[in-house]
């Protein structure tokens, strides 16, 4: 069974960090790309950024750059999101997605999702 698990999500100050996780299951991750989405509150969901199996990360979101990187650690069969310098309109439930190889921005591309993770950005 092909499963995502979120996790690494809280509550943090603005201009704080967190680093949020993805495990897989069920999958052998090296051959996947696996994207990071994220929605708020009264928006729509949108593609933050993807690690492809083969061809390094991409970025969807402009206002995450410079703040938000992906990497993996296929020892473990995890994806991280580290995300510094955190603002409140980063406030939203972020949610790993995995396809086979190759990224895409949209969400319905994607063949397995996590359940996601809250992560609010409050003083």
């Amino acid at each position: 069974q092909v499963q995502l698990v979120e996790s690494g999500g809280g509550l943090v100050q603005p201009g704080g960090s967190l680093r949020l996780s993805c495990a897989a299951s069920g999958f052998t991750l090296d051959q996947y790309a696996v994207a990071w989405f994220r929605q708020a509150p009264g928006k729509e969901r949108e593609g933050i950024i993807c690690s492809s199996s083969s061809a390094g990360s991409r970025s969807y979101t402009e206002s995450v750059k410079g703040r938000f990187t992906i990497s993996r650690d296929n020892a473990k069969n995890t994806v991280f999101l580290q995300m510094n310098s955190l603002k409140p309109e980063d406030t939203a439930v972020y949610t790993c997605a995995m396809r086979y190889f190759t990224c895409s921005s949209g969400y319905e591309d994607y063949d397995s999702w996590g359940q996601g993770t809250q992560v609010t950005v409050s003083s």
